[in-house]
């Protein structure tokens, strides 16, 4: 009887990580105030910890390589990883990890969380939305997809200080799709 009653207060707490080859990070900026240049971060782990099956109390959790940085030109990749944007050298890894969780329409939520970026951490809250559950009939694994996307300013990461908005744009826009099994 006590077992039973200690099962009923238990809490299974699953944890879901990234499937790196679904996954992708992706950041775009304005370049020179007419056309958008994209990159992504492709060494990076995300987690999620939830005991709902909503997801509704998950915590996420990323860490990327700042080193990782990829916009298909080498010679800005490595310009990007000095002193004068990220300094990987100085600052070679970027976190989030999750505070506040709030539910709007169906599968969308509003994620807040400190993210933790050229040695500066400031909470920001981004969009989420829950793409549902499907079992892979590649791999016979229950398969979690979410995406989420929002907005941050360099200046307040203090990232390419010298570099004006005309020739950067402060604004640079996130965008997280992944695809998560236990």
């Amino acid at each position: 009887m006590l077992l039973v009653v200690a099962s009923a207060f238990t809490v299974v707490n699953t944890t879901w990580k990234n499937d790196k080859a679904h996954s992708q990070l992706v950041f775009t900026v304005v370049h020179l105030g007419v056309s958008d240049v994209s990159g992504t971060f492709n060494d990076f782990d995300v987690t999620v910890q939830s005991s709902k099956a909503d997801f509704s109390d998950a915590v996420f959790e990323m860490k990327a390589k700042v080193g990782s940085i990829n916009t298909r030109v080498e010679a800005r990749d490595n310009h990007l990883k000095s002193a004068d944007f990220f300094d990987a050298e100085k600052y070679p890894e970027m976190t989030f990890k999750s505070t506040a969780l709030k539910k709007g329409k169906k599968n969308e939520y509003k994620l807040t969380g400190d993210l933790t970026l050229h040695g500066i951490t400031k909470s920001v809250t981004m969009d989420m939305v829950y793409r549902g559950s499907v079992l892979n009939p590649m791999s016979d694994q229950e398969t979690q997809g979410f995406q989420v996307s929002g907005e941050l300013k360099r200046s307040d990461f203090k990232i390419g200080g010298s570099f004006p908005e005309l020739v950067v744009s402060d604004v640079v826009r996130i965008q997280f799709d992944g695809e998560f099994i236990k």
